[in-house]
């Protein structure tokens, strides 16, 4: 027979599936500008052979690009975020009832 105690077990963090996934949907709603940011950066990087930068065409091109791919995310994160909290009643007023 052994002596040993066993230690108590921490109780397992559960954490609903619906509220885990909003968290995350949040999270990326604030990674998004960032990601837009740095996205926006990268004209700055960008050297041709032989010249000092990159036509301005090419790097108005990828910006209105970005901006594009940054609204498309920015509606479906908006519209998972709406969807997540279901359908919102406005308040009603008991004392308007009676």
């Amino acid at each position: 027979m052994s002596d040993q105690v066993d230690a108590p077990r921490k109780p397992s963090v559960f954490l609903e599936r619906q509220s885990y996934r909003r968290r995350r949907i949040i999270d990326a709603a604030r990674v998004l500008p960032l990601l837009g940011l740095l996205l926006w950066l990268i004209p700055l990087l960008w050297t041709d052979e032989g010249v000092a930068g990159v036509r301005s065409s090419t790097a108005i091109v990828y910006l209105f690009s970005v901006w594009l791919v940054l609204v498309v995310l920015s509606c479906v994160v908006s519209t998972a975020l709406a969807f997540r909290d279901g359908p919102q009643s406005p308040p009603h007023d008991d004392e308007a009832a009676q």
